[in-house]
């Protein structure tokens, strides 16, 4: 049975590797010339397996108005003649109540322990260089309330089966040794010793070429622009270099789901959420540790070998991928903040990309009603935490309908 996957980052690639050790005819499609060039190329670089709250929460609509309204917020939200962007907003808000956070945390914990299980499994086998590291990661916390929401999510998670540490502000710097004396008045702070980092485009890359090796195959600079169909089924994808035929199809194309599902007669919740990130060279030999996510600067820190990814915002504004030079001075202020004197910054290396996000943060992952389209999309800014057991749940499913 032979799989068409349109899109080749992160979650397309994983898609790829997974079936084709299941056994299956994979063939790879991206408009790009290689794997892993956009959404996933430079993203926050961070394996949070015990951290996986949905940005839909309570949390997110109280701080929302006050985020939305500082001219320099981490957050951004500008309305576009675009009714997809205001359906998406509405469900946005819509799952901001408790109980839907709450099995939103315990469904994204679930998929991230799958992940962690199935990565682990590839990494063994395949042994790849990736710049895979279990490092840990610590959660700051800038004032009392924040702190205090993070304690009842440990308490929550806990029962989820992750384990989690809550540190006094001398703890933090204890941990992590890297920190410098000014927190911003840091509160506290949440300590995972068994979280990890990766590169996420050296990952996209390694995916592919065991794929390669697996029998499957790959169209690069191949933009798909619709679907040749046959009652409910789909013969072909339509593509820049011609028809592709299969017997199934699996739109993984991230932020561009949306728009491959209308070609095909569905509406997919999916939206993007640009982000931003910086990769600065460390001065000397001191680094950080682990990886740091201070919650007052909506900002990640992940070392990566001698250098640092900086990631942070997010904007909910459309397609645009421009860069202003006001964000990359506020992640270059942030890495002075937190790490001073550490990086070198002249050359930050900016760089943007578009989250694919569900309104309830909640990946799509299956079989498109009784056809033979399949999705898997929609893993936000937690692409690469969740694209290993995106692709066993793809998987899975394509065995089913194989059946």
């Amino acid at each position: 049975m032979k799989v068409c996957i349109i899109g080749a980052g992160l979650v397309g690639c994983a898609s790829a590797y997974q079936l084709a050790r299941t056994g299956f005819e994979v063939e790879l499609i991206d408009a790009a010339a290689e794997p892993g060039l956009l959404t996933s190329f430079a993203n926050g670089a961070q394996l949070s397996y015990s951290y996986a709250e949905p940005f839909a929460s309570p949390g997110t609509l109280r701080s929302l108005p006050k985020m939305l309204l500082e001219p320099d917020s981490p957050v951004k939200f500008r309305l576009r003649a675009d009714w997809r962007q205001w359906a998406w907003g509405l469900q946005f808000l819509a799952a901001c109540r408790p109980g839907t956070a709450r099995r939103g945390t315990a469904m994204l914990l679930h998929l991230a322990q799958l992940s962690r299980r199935v990565l682990d499994g590839w990494m063994q086998q395949e042994g790849w260089s990736v710049g895979f590291v279990e490092n840990g990661k610590l959660v700051l916390c800038p004032d009392e309330a924040t702190f205090a929401r993070q304690r009842a999510l440990v308490a929550f998670q806990a029962k989820l089966g992750c384990r989690q540490e809550v540190l006094s502000p001398a703890e933090c710097r204890a941990r992590e040794p890297a920190l410098g004396e000014r927190l911003d008045g840091v509160a506290g702070g949440i300590w995972t010793a068994d979280e990890c980092v990766a590169d996420p485009y050296r990952l996209c890359q390694a995916l592919v070429d065991s794929m390669g090796a697996l029998g499957g195959r790959t169209s690069f600079n191949t933009r798909v622009n619709g679907f040749v169909r046959e009652g409910r089924r789909i013969v072909a994808a339509r593509t820049s270099r011609g028809d592709v035929s299969a017997d199934a199809f699996v739109l993984a194309a991230g932020p561009h789901v949306a728009a491959l599902a209308s070609e095909a007669g569905f509406h997919l919740p999916v939206y993007p959420v640009k982000g931003y990130s910086i990769t600065l060279p460390f001065r000397g030999e001191a680094r950080p540790r682990a990886s740091v996510t201070h919650l007052g600067r909506k900002t990640v820190f992940a070392p990566l070998g001698d250098a640092l990814r900086v990631a942070a915002m997010a904007e909910i504004t459309g397609y645009d991928m421009s860069i202003p030079e006001s964000r990359v001075q506020a992640m270059i202020d942030s890495v002075e903040a937190v790490y001073p004197g550490m990086c070198r910054t002249e050359s930050p290396k900016p760089w943007s990309g578009l989250r694919p996000a569900t309104p309830d943060s909640l990946p799509r992952i299956g079989r498109l009603a009784s056809t033979n389209l399949f999705v898997n999309a929609g893993q936000g800014a937690l692409g690469l935490t969740l694209a290993a057991g995106s692709a066993a749940k793809l998987s899975d499913e394509l065995v089913r309908f194989a059946a």
